[in-house]
């Protein structure tokens, strides 16, 4: 019998070809998926970062009304983010929170406190961009300096 005649009734030829397809189809089909994902996610990258600029950005260890300007990487105004100030190496009571209106501003009352002999602290600035919006706030934010009494 020659090979070609023992190859032709040798069941086993194909017996993991079924199960090897089967394989290449579920790894190719996910593959497929992951690939389609990142090329449906290629518009967020398309996203502008978010800052806010206080006024005034020094102030003393009192009660204050600072204005919190929440802007585009384009230096445009953003309407209905949400801004934080809280505690950072100078204290607050608690944090302030408020949406900025329609010209990108928001007005927070703060009462920062400065450790003994503490002669220059910071209030952290975060910022929530508005729901539904291609903004986003990774980098770090503008702070409020406070600066002790008498220090120049």
């Amino acid at each position: 019998m020659s090979w070609y005649e023992r190859l032709a009734v040798d069941e086993r030829g194909i017996e993991g070809l079924p199960v090897r397809l089967i394989i290449a189809f579920v790894v190719g089909v996910a593959a497929l998926s992951v690939m389609l994902n990142m090329i449906s996610g290629v518009e967020s990258f398309a996203v502008a970062e978010l800052d806010v600029k206080p006024e005034p950005q020094v102030v003393g260890p009192e009660q204050h009304q600072i204005e919190l300007t929440a802007i585009g990487s384009d230096d445009t105004p953003v309407a209905d983010a949400t801004i934080i100030v809280e505690s950072g190496t100078a204290s607050l009571d608690s944090m302030a929170v408020a949406t900025t209106d329609e010209d990108g501003t928001a007005t927070v009352e703060i009462d920062p406190s400065l450790g003994p002999n503490q002669g220059k602290g910071t209030l952290k600035i975060d910022v929530e961009p508005p729901a539904g919006s291609n903004y986003m706030d990774r980098r770090e934010n503008s702070e409020i300096t406070v600066l002790a009494s008498g220090v120049n």
